[in-house]
């Protein structure tokens, strides 16, 4: 257990899927979801913390998927590459307009807006206090943004992969939608979830996550200031690990 109010962090990586930007919309950006997300990384950055963020692109794609329907898959992947860029513009932006100084960095070339993916940049930008922002996936078509969530945590060091759910608080025994009654998983293996099939991220990634020990920390984003919470070492949502830390705060 760490002492109250100390960061149990030093390097965090989140994952936020483009779903969590939108908030009540159907597709596109909610201003206020972003701004109340980046006032949390504010929060957690103070506590000189080193973040690194993935985004998705769901919320963007969700608004073409009739123009994208037919489309090739690899085409269809390039096209959310981009998709996240421009969720990863506005989620810097925001964090600017706080006073935290970010940079964007693409998988794809885009000089005009975001760095190339450089591994040691990126780490020297967190060093220096910079929340980095990674665009565009891994860069290549058939790869979620799951995989480049797990791809980047291992690349940059950090101890911990945070993913902040819509509406659930955690990793759940079923379908919500379908079952009323289903219930929160406090705690599992990343074998566990591969195995039952639970719907956390990916299988690549929950994959790279347990051969390299990985921990996942799963909870609901609708509260902003869950992220806080986890960084400081308390049990929110669930956590996947290859076993599970007795020093979690219970």
């Amino acid at each position: 257990m760490s002492p109250e109010g100390d960061p149990a962090f030093e390097r965090v990586l989140l994952k936020l899927s483009g779903e969590a930007l939108m908030g009540d919309r159907g597709y596109g950006q909610d201003p206020d979801r972003i701004a109340a997300i980046a006032r949390a990384l504010h929060a957690v950055h103070d506590r000189g913390v080193q973040v690194a963020i993935v985004v998705g692109g769901g919320n963007i794609l969700r608004g073409t998927q009739e123009a994208a329907r037919g489309m090739d898959r690899a085409t269809a992947d390039y096209a959310g590459m981009l998709a996240t860029l421009l969720n990863a513009l506005t989620i810097s932006d925001a964090l600017e307009q706080l006073g935290v100084n970010t940079r964007v960095q693409s998988a794809i070339n885009v000089s005009q807006v975001a760095e190339p993916y450089i591994r040691r940049r990126a780490i020297r930008h967190l060093e220096k206090g910079r929340v980095v922002i990674f665009a565009a996936g891994t860069g290549n078509p058939f790869f979620t943004t799951d995989t480049a969530a797990a791809l980047r945590a291992l690349e940059i060091g950090a101890q911990g992969i945070l993913m902040g759910k819509n509406g659930v608080e955690g990793v759940l025994d079923s379908d919500p939608r379908q079952n009323p009654d289903a219930r929160l998983i406090p705690e599992l293996t990343h074998l566990e979830a591969i195995e039952r099939g639970l719907r956390v991220m990916d299988t690549t990634a929950l994959s790279l996550c347990m051969d390299n020990r990985v921990p996942l920390y799963v909870f609901n984003l609708d509260d902003e200031s869950n992220i806080e919470r986890v960084v400081r070492g308390e049990r929110v949502g669930t956590i996947i690990a290859a076993r599970i830390p007795a020093e979690v705060a219970t």
